[in-house]
């Protein structure tokens, strides 16, 4: 099971703007090391799924549109990619056929179902506000440097 760059990069974008009020695409930018363009597409789709508000201007910059504790992870995780599996998944998935092979007797079908109804069970527990609460601030470092703190967790 695998979570796509919009995913986690999208997560990412969210929490900086959660993290500070008024924050602008460079200053995530520079923060996540994304390109500054993909910052931008983020926070769109972040914006159309009305999780984030943007103020141009001056004294502009992106805020959340509702208060963390109301922004599941489940609920973000979706709309920046969709869920694990959805009803759509077995059309996807037939094979040669228009249909699937196994549409009506599928033991797979009940396994992913199993797996997604674990993930949300999960997921739906944890806000937006948990992970800027339980999660420290990385300092902001040059691209490619590992902060001193963290150096001896990933050698």
């Amino acid at each position: 099971m695998k979570f796509s760059a919009q995913e986690e990069y999208g997560l990412r974008c969210l929490v900086a703007v959660g993290r500070k009020e008024g924050i602008t695409i460079p200053e995530i930018s520079r923060r996540e090391g994304l390109t500054e363009a993909h910052v931008a597409k983020l926070l769109m789709i972040l914006r159309k799924g009305e999780f984030v508000t943007s103020t141009r201007g001056q004294t502009g910059g992106y805020a959340l549109a509702r208060p963390a504790e109301q922004i599941s992870v489940n609920e973000a995780l979706a709309h920046l990619g969709g869920r694990l599996y959805d009803e759509e998944f077995c059309g996807k998935h037939s094979g040669k056929g228009d249909v699937c092979a196994h549409s009506f007797a599928c033991t797979i079908r009940s396994l992913w179902s199993r797996v997604q109804d674990a993930v949300d069970s999960v997921l739906d527990e944890i806000s937006l506000a948990d992970i800027i609460r339980d999660e420290p601030e990385v300092p902001v470092t040059v691209m490619g440097a590992v902060p001193a703190g963290i150096r001896g967790r990933t050698e």
